[in-house]
This record gives C-alpha cells, sequence and structure tokens, in this order.
C-alpha cells in the first residue's frame, strides 16, 4: 500500500524547522498595541478617516463585490474615476486597475513579452515580476542587479522585440533602480521599459508621484510603470499606466484583466479618496522619506549595520535568519512590529529586519523604535 501522495509536503516542513524558516500567520486584532513599522502603509492613510468613510460609503453605493470581471459587470463609474485620477497624477496617458499589484505585474510583463520576444529581469526584482517572466512567452535573462551596462549587454543579444523589467525601488533594501541608465540602454535598442512602483508612488517624485516622475519618465512612449494601491494608498489593487494603445493592449490580451474579478468596490472608493488626500497634503510624501532618513541615521550611528534608503524602506542586517527571527521576535514582546526577511525571500541570501518608515510617525513614537531595535539587538 502506498503512502499519502503528500509525505513530500512533510518532509519539506520538516526542512523548514530545521533551517529555522517555518513562516506562521498572526492575525492581529482591530486595536493592535504594537508601534507598526512592518507593514507598508507608508502615508498612514489605511485608517484616515475620509478613506475609510470613502470605503463604506463605495460599498454602500455599489456593493461589497465587483460582482464580475472587468469586462462583464465588474467595471464602474468608480473604477474609470480612479483610472483617469492615477493616470494624470502620476503623468501617464492612461490606466488600468486590477484586483491586486501581483495581478498587474502579471499582466503586464506576460502582455508585453510575447513569443519570440526577450525579456530582461534585474535580479533582485520582486517575486510577481519573477513569477510574470515565468509565465510570459518570450525569453527571459535575468542581469547584475541595478547594472545598465548589464542590461545594454543583454539587449545587444537580441534582436526582436525586448521589454527591460525592474523594480523602481526594490522591497529587500529599499535601494532605487538606477531608472535614467535604464531608459537610456532601453532607448540604444528600441527595447521598452517596464517598472513597479509599488514603493515609489506617494513617496519619491513632486508630491508623491512616483519615481518615474521624479526622473523625467512618466508619459514617455516606451515606458509602462505599475504600481499597488495597497501602500502609499492605503487600500488594495494596482494598476497598469502607459500610453493608450499599450492600456487597450492588456484589456484585449492579459489574463489576469480579462478572467479575474474586479477590484472590489471599496477598494476603488478608499484608494480615490487616498489619491485626493495626497494631492492635497503632498507634503506626507517628504515626512515618510524624512523617518526613514532618521531611522537609517540612528541605528548606524548605534553600530547597526542598515542599508541607506532611497525611499521609505529601511534594512538592517542580521547575521542569520535564527538571530533575524529572534530579533523580530524580542522587537514584538517588547511592543514594536517589524518585518523580518529571510531566504527564499531574499536573493541575496542575508537577513534582515524590514523597517518602513510612515509619514504619521510622531518623534515620540520614532524614539521609542529606535531604542526598542536596539535593545533587543542587545
Amino acid at each position: 500500500m502506498s503512502g499519502s501522495p503528500f509525505e513530500w509536503i512533510d518532509e519539506q516542513a520538516r526542512a523548514r524547522r530545521r533551517a529555522g524558516l517555518v513562516r506562521t500567520l498572526r492575525p492581529r486584532p482591530a486595536d493592535s498595541p504594537l508601534l507598526d513599522l512592518a507593514g507598508n502603509d507608508y502615508l498612514g492613510l489605511a485608517r484616515h478617516p475620509e478613506v475609510t468613510e470613502a470605503a463604506a460609503s463605495a460599498a454602500r453605493t455599489w456593493g461589497a463585490g465587483a460582482t464580475g470581471s472587468r469586462l462583464v459587470s465588474g467595471s464602474t463609474e468608480l473604477h474609470a474615476e480612479l483610472e483617469r485620477e492615477l493616470a494624470e497624477f502620476c503623468g501617464f496617458e492612461s490606466a488600468l486597475v486590477f484586483s491586486s499589484g501581483y495581478a498587474a505585474n502579471l499582466a503586464a510583463v506576460t502582455a508585453l513579452a510575447p513569443h519570440g520576444s526577450l525579456v530582461v529581469s534585474d535580479a533582485g526584482n520582486h517575486a510577481s515580476l519573477i513569477d510574470g517572466c515565468r509565465l510570459a512567452r518570450g525569453t527571459t535573462q535575468v542581469v547584475a542587479h541595478a547594472d545598465p551596462d548589464a542590461v545594454r549587454k543583454a539587449l545587444g543579444t537580441h534582436a526582436g522585440p525586448a521589454v527591460v523589467v525592474s523594480d523602481t525601488v526594490f522591497s529587500v533594501d529599499g535601494d532605487a533602480a538606477p531608472l535614467t541608465g535604464l531608459a537610456a540602454a532601453c532607448r540604444e535598442s528600441g527595447a521598452a521599459l517596464l517598472v513597479d512602483d509599488a514603493h515609489g508612488l506617494g513617496v519619491l517624485g513632486e508630491g508623491g508621484r512616483g519615481a518615474p516622475h521624479a526622473v523625467g519618465l512618466s508619459g514617455a512612449p516606451d515606458v509602462v510603470t505599475t504600481v499597488t494601491l495597497s501602500k502609499s494608498l492605503g487600500s488594495q489593487g494596482g494598476a497598469v499606466l502607459g500610453p493608450a494603445h499599450v492600456i487597450d493592449h492588456l484589456v484585449n490580451a492579459a489574463r489576469t484583466f480579462i478572467f479575474d474579478t474586479g477590484l472590489a468596490p471599496a477598494a476603488a472608493g478608499a484608494a480615490l479618496a487616498a489619491l485626493r488626500l495626497l494631492r492635497r497634503e503632498p507634503e506626507r510624501a517628504t515626512r515618510a522619506r524624512g523617518v526613514a532618513t532618521t531611522l537609517h541615521e540612528r541605528l548606524t550611528a548605534a553600530g547597526l549595520e542598515a542599508v541607506r534608503p532611497d525611499a521609505a524602506v529601511v534594512s538592517v542586517r542580521a547575521s542569520s535568519p535564527e538571530r533575524a527571527v529572534r530579533w523580530a521576535a524580542d522587537c514584538r514582546e517588547a511592543g514594536l512590529a517589524v518585518g523580518c526577511f529571510r531566504p527564499p525571500s531574499v536573493p541575496d541570501g542575508i537577513s534582515r529586519l524590514r523597517l518602513t518608515a510612515r509619514a504619521d510617525l510622531t518623534d515620540g513614537q520614532l524614539d521609542r523604535a529606535v531604542r526598542l531595535i536596539i535593545e533587543a539587538r542587545r
């Protein structure tokens, strides 16, 4: 009699435990006593009264769910309004909203990399971009992290259509991609540039308009960007922004758009309210960057190894996965929630605490966070 068909799962679970890499869900209460430096609510808008009321109003008006795919019954006037204002704010011709940032990245990469094309992907890209490359019919070549010359060399090996794919701000260390250099390499070969601005929107650029806007690439005919609505805008969902004909192509070719239920109206309403609030209060973007800089300066002054942040993510290195887990656990025990990144989530194999700066942190909360991180390390 043969054993269970899932015995291999149990063996993998044992291997994870031996390596100290077990992940567990930890449901949080509605009113957590923890000071949060783990979530991605960079602008502090997820609980803002205007944003939550907009979500509730949209649910009352349009219903709890979108009821179908965007091409059937899942597109509302609210979705169209959000798309128009997102595109205008970020400086692009058109936008298309998805149920998640992950779905937006899968859509953009797969729809823009048909059979016979080349995808050049940064080694530090987010998992959603990596999965998009795996699903694309084109050939993918992974190149060294943040290296325009490596991109240029890869493009030189291919004569057909090509797209270069990169995060604008990398989610692990918070370092920024060399967008100007990447764009130059693309234009030398006639390739497109596709960038994921999940960690740039709301933090970088004039008033938080994003990393492409900051370097003058927004609205360019050869540039497409994806964003998430779940970080700086405090909601849920994602979007692709770019030339109108590219967005029309996604409507007709992107499987995660065609076959997925549309973004819930409450999420669309919340994101739209957050976007309008950011327009009105652009200083939130400046504050988020300032908090990140202060965290880095004070932690490195205390002898910790932290990566200089280019946006709102601050990465603090740990000597091993086990020590990273213990460090994060001790922070939590002291009242501070921090992210803990370990292999295989990190491509370089280095474990670290991942801290996210928030525009709504008070100076007193910032002092407390720094103190607790240093004390927990000791």
